[in-house]
């Protein structure tokens, strides 16, 4: 059995995968991640073994994306001045319908927001958190119970 074609794995995986970034680094910066995942993904693609799990596999180069969002984001000047103002006028951009609890949700530890992303975006099983991000099916469980009991402690409405 060989790979399908590169364009099957898109059309298949590519909403979810949005769907994914959307909620795990927000609506903004999603698309530039979404491009960043899907290049990473075709330059590796070759070398995929053929019996791999290309959700898992995608989903998992989607998670290393949003990670890397998150530090670079930690090495980006801070506006000022005008700039501030200018990104003070812009509402926020409505993702799910609950844009606040998303941020709360963006907020989180990396592997708390990733697992809760992909099961309540996804409806991805433990199984499958665990395969994306490496870890056991327990701490997939583990990172899923403690961002739910995190948000809500934190979250108002």
């Amino acid at each position: 059995m060989s790979l399908p074609p590169f364009q099957h794995l898109l059309d298949a995986h590519g909403r979810d995968v949005h769907r994914f970034l959307v909620a795990s680094v927000g609506p903004v910066d999603a698309d530039d991640c979404y491009q960043e995942a899907w290049i990473a993904a075709l330059r590796a693609y070759p070398r995929l073994p053929e019996d791999s799990n290309l959700r898992g596999w995608i989903l998992t180069i989607a998670h290393r994306k949003a990670i890397d969002h998150f530090r670079s984001a930690g090495r980006e000047a801070i506006p000022a001045g005008d700039d501030l103002a200018e990104q003070a006028a812009v509402p926020p951009a409505r993702a799910f319908g609950d844009e606040d609890l998303w941020a709360q949700v963006r907020a989180l530890p990396p592997k708390q927001r990733t697992a809760l992303a992909l099961r309540f975006v996804l409806d991805a099983a433990y199984a499958e958190i665990a395969a994306a991000m490496g870890t056991s099916e327990d701490a997939a469980r583990r990172n899923v119970h403690e961002g739910l009991k995190r948000l809500r402690t934190e979250y108002r409405r």
